[in-house]
């Protein structure tokens, strides 16, 4: 028998070990501050006093654990209103965090500040943050990236070592200017310049390879990369040469691993995919470029590129002091929407998922573009849209507007009237062919601010079908406050006595952003669990500009745990 000494000591080691498993294991807090400030940003052979975070473009990297709390003070020292949002974050309870401006907030004006606090819920892999005011977040957006809680792993192989590509659009212009031009106009905005990776556009335009993006891979290692498209109003393509690539999460929700050798990424949507170092060790290019589905627009046709560099690539890669070009990958052409449908249609959650089977809320949404007349007080310089018109877009025919001196969700929880109405309708106010030849009388949808009232707990089904009004498209829609199944897609009108046959509900996979197809349909389930004002925009900023967005107002249920938390005190005034 051990003497009561050791017995004690050994005891003493066990507590400290387990102390120190616990300690691990505890959620932690993480405080940031972010000052959005303009800095001086050169690309493309010019300088740009470009607005950032803490200088840097793109923004920081936030690193958390499923379960962490972040808390970051948003100091403002542009000159423009600003907002940070969270993109995909649950926000559970915190709505006062979710960042879109006359939403959950009123913007920070320059000078002010404001504290934004949340945890983060059973929620694993990547997000991003970005601002949500105007169009600030050509520049202010960065990585978001939540590791599973300590002591969990991935359900996959651990990486040998990660990388985090953000794809972005470059206006070699002030592109709060080019949106105010295009208000001013009612024409739609000039397109970007460039696309760029990480903040660079790579080695295909001027004045830009000396910064392009390097990438490392050694023989026999599998890395992981987390690829987000926050570009403004592009849709985009991805691939690597010669590299296929196995999707293993998206929306930081993991999917069942397939293989692919492009991804299309929406704006807003995030793709993590494993790389294997299983070529022959060289340099190889990383490339985006458009997936354009809207026909005769004008879009960006440049392509960004970034350089997966194999660490024990030989000497012979640079000849007498010069590198080798890189292999450059083939990309789809730019209308290629079979290669998108395939894409998506591969999404399956690793396993059976609770899907609402009952539903309490069956709603039909069109979305799309349309054009306004030129109101008689306006010259015909503001109506330069097509013949002598203002573009505008809609859901379900009403072209959402913002107010300006309160945030929807202050008068919701306030019960302040005169702010929004509950009487977003829950199907088309005429029902037509949506993705036939549409007639000119139904292109002019109807200005209000108006959202649709969900009881606490209420399961929801909203079918969003792309119009042909104006040009059919590819629609990335983005709910804030929820992560969603997407249980169905598919072309032309949605069927509902056919195409509920098409419903995946077993294994669909859970995102908060889908593209919903250019001239077809998707399907969303949701439990509406977190109570609010939550707004539903497609991602192409241009098109929020518009007016293609709707809030859902979501009732607190029972008890505290069931309601939304009281607004924080420096929750900023109009």
């Amino acid at each position: 028998m051990a003497p009561p000494s050791l017995t004690l000591h050994l005891f003493g080691v066990l507590l400290l070990f387990s102390s120190a498993a616990l300690s691990l294991a505890h959620p932690l807090t993480h405080r940031h501050q972010f000052v959005i400030q303009a800095t001086p940003v050169k690309r493309l052979c010019k300088t740009h006093n470009a607005i950032t975070v803490n200088g840097q473009f793109p923004g920081p990297t936030l690193e958390v654990n499923n379960g962490d709390t972040l808390i970051v003070t948003v100091i403002n020292k542009a000159k423009y209103n600003a907002t940070i949002h969270w993109h995909g974050i649950r926000q559970l309870r915190t709505g006062w965090a979710d960042g879109p401006e006359f939403v959950t907030q009123c913007p920070i004006r320059p000078g002010g500040s404001y504290t934004y606090k949340f945890t983060v819920e059973g929620q694993e892999g990547t997000l991003w943050w970005h601002a949500h005011s105007s169009w600030l977040r050509a520049t202010v957006y960065g990585a978001l990236i939540i590791r599973p809680r300590q002591g969990d792993s991935y359900p996959f192989a651990k990486p040998n070592r990660e990388a985090i590509l953000l794809m972005g659009e470059w206006w070699d212009a002030n592109p709060i200017d080019v949106v105010r031009q295009a208000t001013r106009t009612g024409a739609a905005p000039n397109v970007s310049d460039a696309f760029t990776f990480n903040g660079q556009p790579g080695d295909l335009y001027k004045c830009s390879s000396r910064d392009t993006v390097i990438v490392p891979i050694d023989s026999g290692e599998t890395n992981l990369l987390r690829v987000v498209n926050s570009g403004l109003n592009q849709p985009l393509f991805f691939t690597v040469a010669n590299h296929k690539l196995t999707v293993v999460g998206a929306d930081a929700s993991y999917t069942k691993p397939f293989t692919t050798s492009v991804l299309m990424l929406g704006p807003g949507q995030t793709t993590d995919v494993l790389i294997s170092g299983d070529q022959v060790p060289s340099r190889y290019y990383i490339a985006a470029r458009a997936y354009q589905s809207a026909q005769n627009a004008p879009f960006d046709n440049t392509t960004t590129t970034a350089i997966l560099n194999y660490k024990s690539a030989p000497c012979s890669a640079k000849k007498g002091g010069v590198s080798i070009k890189p292999l450059m990958p083939p990309l789809p052409a730019y209308n290629d929407t079979a290669t998108v449908t395939a894409f998506s249609r591969s999404f399956r959650s690793p396993r059976p998922v609770p899907v609402p089977k009952e539903i309490d809320e069956n709603l039909f949404f069109t979305i799309g573009l349309g054009l306004n007349n030129c109101p008689r007080n306006f010259k015909p310089s503001q109506c330069q849209g097509p013949n002598g018109t203002r573009f505008t877009a809609s859901m379900n025919n009403v072209s959402f507007v913002l107010p300006s001196n309160i945030s929807i969700l202050q008068a919701f929880q306030q019960r302040i009237p005169g702010v929004i109405t509950p009487d977003f309708p829950a199907n088309p106010p005429v029902k037509f062919d949506y993705t036939g030849n549409v007639s000119q009388s139904l292109f002019q949808p109807i200005p209000g601010t108006k959202g649709y009232r969900l009881k606490y707990g209420s399961t929801v089904q909203v079918v969003l079908q792309d119009t042909s009004i104006v040009t059919p498209e590819n629609h990335p829609i983005h709910l804030h406050g929820y992560d969603f199944y997407i249980i169905a897609e598919g072309f032309g009108n949605f069927n509902p006595k056919t195409d509920t046959k098409k419903f995946n509900l077993v294994d669909p996979p859970l995102r908060n952003t889908v593209a919903v197809p250019v001239n077809g349909w998707a399907v969303i389930r949701f439990v509406a669990d977190n109570p609010g004002a939550w707004i539903m925009h497609c991602h192409l900023d241009v098109h929020i500009t518009w007016g293609l967005a709707m809030v859902f107002l979501v009732d607190n249920g029972v008890g505290q745990l069931q309601s939304i938390e009281s607004p924080p005190p420096d929750l900023p005034i109009c």
